[in-house]
């Protein structure tokens, strides 16, 4: 029994020291989460594509399932769409192989914004992430109902990684 729990231990180690957050060029990362914000929860997917060491680009989407009910929220309201561009620095700031950190901009339905992200891998295929978004320039500049304001404030998203 104590050979058998050394050898998965040794098993997961090994894949621990193998898993790297982003490998650069044609690197592929997909995303699913939740997305926290006022008034509503949300179900977030993202994609990212490596296109250099550094730099990739992606899609985002979320949907809000969990809206409150006093908010009138049709399908427009509680779906968004997001282009994003990410700056990959984990490998600038080499914490560790398996941590990347990415600021980005992002281009959606609502807003033009800006994200903070960092995401941790534990095996070369899986890994935890999270997200800090904000609007930087909303397109809707008067008064924004309840239901408006879904998706175009700032929001928190948390959830798992995988490497494709």
């Amino acid at each position: 029994m104590k050979k058998l729990i050394l050898l998965a231990v040794a098993i997961l180690s090994f894949s621990f020291m193998n898993a790297q957050a982003y490998s650069g060029v044609n690197d592929n990362k997909f995303q699913v989460g939740v997305n926290l914000q006022d008034n509503a929860t949300s179900l977030n997917i993202t994609y990212d594509y490596g296109l250099g060491d550094n730099i990739s680009i992606g899609i985002s989407s979320a949907y809000a399932l969990g809206v409150n009910e006093d908010i009138n929220a049709d399908f427009g309201d509680r779906f968004d769409l997001k282009g994003r561009f990410n700056a990959n620095l984990g490998n600038v700031i080499n914490i560790d192989e398996n941590f990347d950190f990415y600021p980005g901009l992002n281009l959606s339905l609502k807003n033009f914004g800006g994200h903070l992200g960092a995401r941790y891998f534990f095996t070369q295929g899986f890994g935890v992430y999270t997200e800090l978004n904000t609007p930087l320039a909303k397109y809707k500049t008067e008064d924004l109902t309840p239901a408006e304001k879904l998706h175009n404030q700032f929001t928190i998203s948390f959830g798992m990684s995988f490497s494709l």
